[in-house]
């Protein structure tokens, strides 16, 4: 075990997250500070505090606590919301590892970001920050139909929805301002933006003292149009498109000033060649980082971790293989009534989660709040090759049961 003692901002939610304090436990003791004592996380950390993780001097304050307890090397988190508290707390501990707040802050509002995008020809989508419907109209008729709608700080894919006409655009300016009305202090207003046709992918990176490598790229499935949820991703080891992607995702890290971190870099492929969606000054989320694992080898959580330490990652590959992971949508809105994994091959699963119980209210509209609130499990696999992953994950999804009584059924 490492000697270096690890603060944790911020643990997650367990189904989606608890991979990542055990993968950096093995190898690191673990501090941590959530809104909420340890219950699961206690075999992972060796100490920690409860603050309000949205007050940063509370925060502060609880990262001082630990700090006259323990040596504290570096800190981490894996959450979005706490990139700007990680910068702040890394500089109240004596300048330990880590981006500056300016970077965090461009990475965090994407209205920036679309301007740091432009300046340095980083090939992106047209955007414009608005404030009213009204504008958001006058900015849809430059932009041309179809366009997207987007909080300019929030996470996640909430209040991200696709806009076909001018008809459409007032219940989508509904969805996306009530996004924006709980997203992040780090900006505010929604973006109207081109919509990039194509294949979305996301590029998962490394940055060591500003020079980017690309660990791997993942392929997505997005879904429930307008809005674009996320139903499948997968990762494979030494897949060719990562060798397309790859520069551009390093140019977008460098033109917002991120020099340090796992970096998530979402990407659309269209006609005219890979644009970036948009890019996260941390971990990708969905298990991103145990599909890089399975199909690698490498580690994206313990990467960060060194990082925060001031320690050089260990990027070697000691796999070559391929893994997915496939979500678990509701039938229909209604009340969840049974749900099953019917038996089968399980030799290639890695991991089953559900995500609702019987008797909780199934719903396919996305919350305003709550990211990705309408799902109801999870499914990982790993196979030798992607189109053997691909099959191995079908398998397992065609035998998952869910049944849902609507509510037009429950009033019959």
């Amino acid at each position: 075990m490492s000697h270096s003692t690890l603060l944790v901002i911020g643990s997650g939610p367990r189904p989606m997250q608890s991979y990542l304090l055990e993968q950096t436990a093995a190898h690191y003791p673990l501090l941590l500070i959530n809104d909420t004592p340890a219950t699961w996380q206690k075999p992972y950390v060796i100490d920690h505090e409860v603050a309000d993780l949205s007050d940063p001097i509370a925060v502060n304050a609880a990262a001082a606590s630990l700090a006259v307890r323990r040596p504290i090397a570096g800190v981490v988190t894996w959450d979005e919301y706490y990139l700007m508290t990680v910068a702040r707390v890394a500089q109240s501990l004596g300048g330990r590892p880590g981006n500056t707040l300016a970077a965090v802050a461009a990475a965090r509002d994407k209205a920036t970001s679309r301007q740091r995008f432009a300046a340095a020809g980083v090939p992106s989508a047209a955007s414009t920050w608005v404030h009213t419907l009204d504008a958001a109209a006058s900015a849809a008729e430059r932009v041309d139909y179809p366009v997207v709608l987007k909080p300019a700080a929030h996470a996640g894919g909430i209040g991200v929805v696709r806009v076909g006409t001018l008809t459409d655009l007032p219940t989508a300016w509904s969805i996306a301002s009530a996004g924006a009305a709980h997203q992040g202090p780090e900006g505010d207003g929604v973006l109207v933006e081109e919509y990039l046709d194509g294949p979305e992918v996301s590029v998962e990176t490394v940055t060591h003292r500003g020079v980017t490598s690309a660990v791997a790229v993942t392929r997505k499935s997005v879904g429930f149009d307008p809005y674009f949820m996320e139903t499948a991703h997968s990762v494979t080891a030494d897949d060719p498109l990562l060798y397309e992607v790859s520069p551009v995702a390093a140019a977008a890290l460098e033109a917002v000033g991120i020099t340090h971190g796992v970096s998530h870099v979402e990407i659309r492929l269209t006609k005219d060649g890979p644009r970036v969606i948009e890019i996260n000054a941390r971990l990708g989320g969905d298990l991103i980082g145990e599909l890089v694992r399975l199909a690698t080898g490498i580690s994206l959580p313990l990467a960060s971790a060194a990082l925060a330490c001031g320690e050089i990652p260990d990027l070697r590959p000691t796999r070559q293989r391929s893994a997915a992971i496939g979500m678990i949508y509701p039938p229909t809105a209604g009340l969840v009534t049974h749900r099953d994994l019917l038996p089968g091959n399980d030799h290639h699963l890695e991991h089953f989660q559900w995500l609702c119980d019987v008797g909780d209210v199934a719903t396919l509209t996305p919350s305003s709040t709550t990211p990705n609130n309408i799902r109801c499990g999870f499914a990982v696999v790993s196979g030798d090759s992607a189109h053997d992953t691909q099959q191995h994950l079908d398998e397992v999804l065609g035998r998952v049961v869910v049944e849902v009584t609507s509510e037009a059924q429950r009033a019959a």
